[in-house]
């Protein structure tokens, strides 16, 4: 079954526009959910919505949304009057500006969503646009109206589409300094800084999604398959706790750990190399005593060569 739609409207750069749709890029459907049930009749449970105070069940024509001014005191605002305020939406979006992608500070990112041409007739349009951004390297920036508010999107090629990511405005991001102020600015000794960055050196990879596994959410399938099943569920062992206190001695161990995880054939390599380097080593160091036996076993090499060479 194809997916349908979130938002469906026109992309627009100066002139040029065309019909687009948006399907969110990402989903927590396959996720396992519960449902609350009563444990002595197994049947779900139903929230009702009640008088926090008389205790008595309240109809939804009856209900109003309210803000909170202080303890108890609350602003009352009816449908009509939030209407009022809510922003229409045009069903387009309009490119204001591009701007240099690493601009974008990652703490701003909300959703990301596809973006498809809807329909064959805007095909060619959509390309131009989409071909233009991507020729330019940059983060188209616009902004989109979902459920009366508006957002504003970047949009960037992908593959033959696109992507768009809402963003979040300067009022939903924390700022920093709020939490790193109170961070000292320890001084890391070099040789622990080296071993750290030995450690980072042997972990370092890919980024392969495919590879990340979700433990928990294989845990609850494995958990329920045995419940079904009428299997006894027992909690698994905790791991050992190391007693590691020292932290030059966690390092330490943490590079004896990574050493060990490392091939047979990295470590033969890297000894071949040592072996390799020594032995350059042992070339161009003097060695008391052995100078002129290390000169003749030279030349002999080197007039060996001429004469093969002949």
């Amino acid at each position: 079954m194809a997916p349908r739609a979130y938002w469906k409207g026109y992309l627009k750069l100066s002139l040029v526009s065309c019909p687009i749709a948006l399907f969110p890029a990402t989903s927590e459907r396959e996720k396992i959910s519960f449902h609350q049930l009563n444990k002595e009749t197994g049947n779900r449970i139903r929230f009702r919505k009640v008088d926090a105070v008389t205790g008595d069940e309240v109809e939804s024509a009856d209900i109003v949304k309210g803000y909170e001014i202080s303890k108890g005191e609350y602003i009352e605002l009816e449908p009509e009057e939030l209407d009022a305020v809510a922003i229409e939406s045009k069903r387009v979006i309009d490119i204001n500006e591009f701007v240099p992608k690493a601009e974008i500070d990652e703490l701003y990112l909300r959703d990301p969503y596809f973006i498809v041409p809807d329909g064959e007739v805007g095909q060619q349009a959509f390309a131009v646009i989409r071909e233009a951004i991507r020729k330019e390297g940059m983060v188209a920036l616009g902004k989109v109206v979902f459920t009366s508010r508006e957002h504003i999107i970047a949009l960037e090629p992908r593959n033959n589409g696109m992507v768009g990511v809402t963003l979040r405005y300067p009022y939903e991001v924390r700022q920093p300094e709020e939490y790193f102020d109170t961070v000292d600015d320890e001084k890391v000794p070099k040789d622990m800084l080296d071993l750290a960055i030995h450690i980072v050196e042997t972990k370092r990879g890919k980024f392969e999604p495919e590879r990340f596994e979700d433990h928990y959410e294989n845990a609850l399938k494995e958990l329920l398959r045995k419940k079904q099943k009428g299997e006894k569920i027992e909690r698994p062992k905790e791991p050992a706790r190391t007693n590691v206190v020292n932290l030059m001695d966690a390092l330490r161990q943490s590079v004896q750990a990574a050493g060990g995880k490392r091939s047979s054939a990295t470590r033969a390599q890297s000894k071949k190399g040592k072996k390799r380097i020594e032995g350059q080593r042992e070339m161009l160091l003097p060695i008391p005593g052995k100078k002129e036996k290390a000169t003749e076993k030279t030349t002999a090499r080197s007039s060996g060569r001429h004469r093969k060479a002949v």
